[in-house]
This record gives structure tokens, sequence and C-alpha cells, in this order.
């Protein structure tokens, strides 16, 4: 590259970033204080559930011995005998892949309770587990806390055991007898899971959900309750553990009924929702939900690929890793989730933009104030956060990462406490022929956007935010290199591609940026 085009380069990214920069401030100034939130906002258990990532689902029961999926409710009790039964093992496992809760099918729609509940007999009391003195609740309660992460509970509304179900009355105070058994027994429980599955055929039944909400919150304060409906997290809306590409924690609750989904709203979301009830993506490890002999894993790169299409659309992901019939996760499954657990410290460890100079477009309360500075995207956690002027134009962050750079994955975050906001955005990078090319563009952000793009090399790029609910913040920025899925393995794309929810807008870039100065 000659001097005179490197100069020219130069000069064109000075002019951009200064162009950007904001042009005053002063340590003198009063402190600005952080822009309004903009409503609906979570909870504080909305928050820690966000925070959580992932999640692990243990399906576990009499389906589990009889290689079933729906449990007929008539199974005799004597088929339930785990015999190396090890809850600790499984949340071991849980925490060692790096999930912050378990949550455990306490009661199926064979209506089989993993717990000695005293309104039925169809549970552990009348199993030769342990004697009928086992609990397996009580025993995954007592791990996951000495582990320190998490506890959730399903108890299926659907009971093909039990007589009354069908009768209204009987059955909802039924069924709120167990629930309260479940969250008075077991210490702190982080979230109860529910929904509306049931056969065809099966009786009529009106649950009423709102009476069970209202006494879950009375007991476990501190849960968020799963739902297709929420109140606290949706259903995605599918069983793939797959979230629409755009992806709202903004709901209609009054828009949504449990048992009755529509797959689309709940995929999506809803820019104008007046509730936030963030999306939880489930998906099992195997071909079904319950372990059986003859199925085997998924593999840790097709997991890989579910992380990127649920965590990185905003969603937490709900794996489920089944329990076989010795009461053991099996050797096989814990292999896939080291690996995938591996993948992911590989890709995701390191922040090629760390050490980035950034600038912006603009920075409330003048480019200097430590608040909300464009510095901010690249200290982890939502606490911090770059925040522009208001009433601007434009909101572009332009970052220098003094060395040429290659990388295929772009992490964006916002800080959800302050509310959903931003709407599209894009990525630019600059070419060896100092211009700026688009590489990728996205919608929603919320808690957390991934988006894969074939692999650029550059040392100058600009992430703009298109549109906007209202001014934009934003927490956290990444850069990283995955070298595991397929998309990276490919040299260029062809113009509006489409890949977990992105458009790939331009031809791989190989940039020799070694003889522009840096900034």
């Amino acid at each position: 590259m000659n001097k005179k085009k490197s100069t020219s380069q130069l000069t064109l990214f000075i002019f951009l970033s200064l162009s950007l920069t904001s042009s005053f401030s002063s340590s003198q100034t009063p402190r600005k204080p952080p822009p309004l939130p903009i409503l609906p906002l979570p909870s504080s258990p909305q928050l820690q559930w966000q925070l959580g990532h992932m999640a692990m689902f243990l399906h576990f029961g009499p389906n589990t011995f009889t290689d079933s999926e729906w449990g007929t409710g008539h199974v005799d009790p004597s088929v339930f005998n785990p015999a190396k039964l090890n809850a600790a093992q499984w949340v071991r496992v849980a925490k060692d892949s790096g999930f912050s809760r378990v949550i455990l099918t306490a009661k199926h729609h064979d209506g089989f309770c993993l717990w000695p509940t005293e309104y039925t007999n169809y549970s552990v009391s009348s199993s030769p587990w342990r004697s009928g003195r086992g609990d397996v609740v009580g025993e995954l309660a007592a791990a996951a806390r000495d582990a320190g992460i998490g506890l959730g509970l399903y108890l299926s509304p659907w009971d093909r055991h039990e007589p009354c179900y069908g009768k209204t009355l009987e059955y909802n105070e039924f069924y709120m007898g167990q629930m309260t058994e479940l969250l008075t027994r077991y210490g702190e429980i982080k979230e109860v899971w529910l929904d509306g599955a049931k056969g065809e055929g099966e009786k009529d039944m009106e649950y009423f959900f709102d009476s069970w909400f209202s006494l879950i919150h009375q007991h476990q304060p501190g849960a968020v309750i799963f739902s297709d409906a929420g109140p606290d997290t949706r259903w995605v809306g599918d069983e793939a553990g797959v979230a629409g590409s755009t992806c709202w924690s903004l709901f209609n609750r009054s828009d949504a009924k449990i048992g009755d989904t529509d797959y689309q709203y709940s995929s999506g979301g809803d820019p104008f929702g007046h509730d936030w009830v963030p999306p939880e993506c489930d998906v099992s490890i195997r071909p079904g939900w319950f372990w059986h002999s003859l199925e085997v894993p998924k593999s840790a790169r097709t997991l890989l690929d579910l992380y990127y299409k649920s965590i990185g659309r905003n969603c937490l992901l709900l794996l489920n890793v089944p329990p076989n019939s010795s009461g053991l996760i099996s050797a096989e499954d814990i292999q896939v989730l080291q690996e995938f657990n591996d993948l992911r410290k590989s890709i995701f460890s390191y922040n090629l933009a760390k050490t980035a100079l950034i600038n912006a477009s603009s920075t409330r309360g003048g480019s200097n104030h430590s608040w909300f500075t464009p510095g901010n995207v690249v200290q982890e956690g939502i606490d911090s956060y770059w925040a522009p002027e208001g009433n601007q134009s434009k909101w572009v962050l332009s970052l220098n990462l003094k060395k040429l750079v290659s990388f295929n994955v772009l992490q964006v975050q916002e800080p959800i406490q302050m509310g959903q906001r931003v709407i599209e955005f894009h990525l630019e990078v600059l070419n060896e022929e100092g211009k700026l090319n688009k590489v990728v563009n996205g919608t929603t952000i919320g808690y957390q956007r991934l988006l894969q793009f074939p692999t650029v090399k550059s040392q100058y790029l600009r992430f703009v935010i298109d549109k906007s609910r209202a001014d934009p913040l934003i927490s956290y920025l990444g850069l990283y290199i995955d070298r595991y899925s397929i998309l990276s393995n490919l040299s260029r794309t062809t113009s509006h591609a489409s890949r977990n929810g992105s458009q790939i807008l331009h031809y791989h870039i190989e940039s020799n940026h070694s003889q522009i100065a840096a900034i």
C-alpha cells in the first residue's frame, strides 16, 4: 500500500471519529442523572432469571422406566426404582456445564409425584425406591442448595391419574394443595414451571391460573413463573430451542392464552407490549424428553448452534438432560455437555474489542462523563453502559482495535433494567480502500444478541443503531472468533444472506491495514 493511499485512509478515519465525538465536557459540570427508563421494566426476579443464561431441565419419573413420553397414569409405582439415584451428580453436571439452575418434573402428566405428597398415594411413597421413604425433590433441593445453584419445579396441571381431574373446584383445590407442599417444604424456589399440555379427547378442565399465580408469589416472592403467557417468563412457542430473529421481552399477556399459543407472537414478542415477559427456549439434549436407552444426545456443535439461536436472541436456554433409569445423568450426555462448555469458553472467553479505543457520536453529559462513556461497553455486566445525548439524529460507536483482528461473531447487550430499546442496528468495517462496508445487521438486542457472519479482518469498525424506541443504551459490545460453526468456515457469502436472524451484507473482507497508523 503506497504512502498516499495510507494517508488518505488515516485522514478519513480521523474525520469520521472526530465528527462523532462530543466536543465539550467539564469536570466541574454537575453530574448528569441517568436517562429515564422506558416501560415496561423487568422485576428483580426476572432480572436474576435473565442473568442466569441457562437452566437444566430434568425430566424424570415412571416414564424413565417404561420407555414412554406421556405416561397413562396407571403404571404401577413399583416400576420406579432408580438404584443409583444421586441428585448431587445432577447438580454437579449442571454447575460444571455452566447452568445456573435446575428444574425438575416434580409431577408430570401421569400424576406420579417425586415427593411424598399427602394428597395422593401415587408417589415415591408407594415405590420400592428408598423403601418408600425417598424424596427426589428433597434430595435435589439439598444438592442445589449445597452447590449454590437455583431450584425450579414443574407441576403438571394435566393429571392422568387423579380421579378428581375434570371436576373444576375439586381439582383446583387438589392442585393448589400440592403446590403449597412444594413451595413450603424445600426452601427457596427460583422458578415454577407450568404449561397447558393435554392430550386430545381428555376431560375438559378449567384451571384457576390467577389463583395459582397468587399462591406462588405469596409463598415464593422471588420465583419467576413460566407458562405460555407468563406472568414472568413465556414459552418461545416451540420445543426446538429457537427464538425469533426479532425477539422482544415486551409482551401483552392479555393477548396470550395458556394452552392456546400463537406461536408467531410468542416467538417474537411485541414492540408495543405493556408487560415484561421475556422468552424461555426449551429443548432436549435427546430426541425425547425422558431418557430412552436407544436414543443418543445431540452433538456439542448442535448445542452451540442452539445457543446462538436462544441466548443469542434475548432468551434463556432451558436444556433438558434427563437422568437415566439408574438415577444418573448418562456418561454420553455429560461428555457432550463438557464439549459444549469447552466450545463456549474457547469462543467467548476473551473479547477481541477489550482494549479498543472507542469514540461515540455523543455521550450523555459530555464525552468525559464517566457514568456514560463509550468505554463502558467493554466492561462486563449491564450495570454500566454508554448513553448518548438526547435528541440525536445518529447513534454510533467507532472502534479502533489498534491492530488487524479477525472476527466473525458480534455480541451486544442492553441494560435491560432501563427497558428494551433498540429496534435495528448494523456493523460496518473499514476496508482496504478506506471505505466502510456493512458486514451484518440485526433487529432487537435485549439482554443479549449474538450475530454470526463470515470472518472479516479489520482494525476499524462502527456499530450503528438505526432505530430505537428511545435513546439507545448499550452495556456491552464484544467481538469473537468462532472456528467451530459451519459459517466460520466460509470465506464469503452472497449479498443479503441470512444467518441467526441477521443479514450478512457483503463479501468476506480480508483487509490489509498494516500501514495505517493507530489513532
